[in-house]
């Protein structure tokens, strides 16, 4: 059986240079430099800490300001959150699964993990599961993690839900955890966004999102498209219709600004991605993102159609 890490390292070969891969690797590194995972204590806030470790809550009890010191840990967890729900199985932007573009990033993402030392875990499922797998060391363990969600996702399976997912980790996950989702552009809704909003106060968390397809068929495409979250069926002579067109896009212009404030309010680094071509910059723009505390990145999302 082939296997899926080699195919990632290959593509991540063929879509960088060194260069770039020496710097996707700093730009990973630079996430935990100086910062632990696991909290100690509180402490008065002095001039160059960072504005981010301040406990505002504990600073408004106390009356001035006081920040969140960190146990230093030489090996860290790395948790990938990955919806595997029904919509993954739908098209991309650039033609591709999106099953198939979460498990490249997934895999890109683990791989860095893997290159530094960390420990690498998995928590996938969709509205009616979800699966665990914790965090171990090794591109053996990576490898066994990508096949468990190249086979997790399906057209005929339960749609998604990665509030479920959050909800397993505030519940029974301990200990502070790097994490990074993976999924496509779903809007959150309130009970989704609460449980986003006590996921970054208790981790780390990255988002990269797996931007859906166009409306409009192509012109070799089969006469309606899906919309794999509601089995409805699109025509073509919908799709293609230019006022609809228009419509649709200010539609997913105006949802767009609407997601992309919900992360920026959330103040978790969201990026988006068209393909496994792009996985590589978009990756290492996300990282960038939490970094500098950049929370969100502006772009095209839908929901879950696929040509049919």
């Amino acid at each position: 059986m082939p296997s899926l890490l080699r195919r990632v390292k290959s593509k991540m070969f063929i879509f960088a240079h060194r260069r770039t891969l020496t710097l996707l690797d700093g730009e990973y590194g630079s996430v935990f430099k100086g910062r632990s995972l696991d909290f100690d204590e509180l402490r008065a806030y002095v001039p160059g800490d960072e504005v981010r470790d301040i406990d505002w809550k504990a600073t408004a009890r106390h009356g001035s300001p006081l920040v969140k010191r960190y146990v230093a840990v030489r090996r860290h967890s790395v948790l990938l959150l990955v919806d595997t729900g029904r919509t993954m199985a739908a098209q991309a932007l650039s033609g591709e699964s999106k099953k198939d573009i979460a498990v490249h990033a997934a895999g890109v993402l683990g791989y860095l993990a893997c290159r530094h030392g960390d420990d690498v875990g998995l928590l996938h499922g969709n509205a009616d599961t979800s699966r665990y797998l914790p965090p171990r060391s090794g591109e053996e363990n990576l490898e066994r993690l990508l096949r468990e969600v190249e086979a997790s996702v399906a057209l005929d399976g339960p749609p998604s839900s990665l509030a479920e997912q959050i909800d397993y980790v505030l519940r029974y996950l301990k200990g502070r955890l790097l994490i990074v989702a993976v999924a496509d552009g779903f809007m959150p809704d309130p009970r989704t966004e609460a449980l986003m909003r006590k996921l970054r106060a208790r981790h780390e968390v990255l988002w990269l999102t797996i931007q859906d397809a166009d409306l409009a068929p192509g012109a070799d495409s089969s006469p309606h498209s899906t919309d794999v979250g509601t089995g409805q069926d699109i025509p073509a002579a919908l799709a293609a219709d230019s006022k609809i067109r228009a419509a649709y896009a200010q539609a997913m212009i105006d949802r767009e600004e609407q997601r992309s404030g919900i992360f920026r309010r959330l103040g978790i680094a969201e990026q988006q991605t068209t393909g496994s071509e792009d996985v590589l910059p978009a990756v290492f723009t996300l990282l960038e993102k939490h970094r500098s505390g950049t929370p969100n990145a502006r772009g095209a999302a839908g929901g879950g159609k696929r040509a049919g």
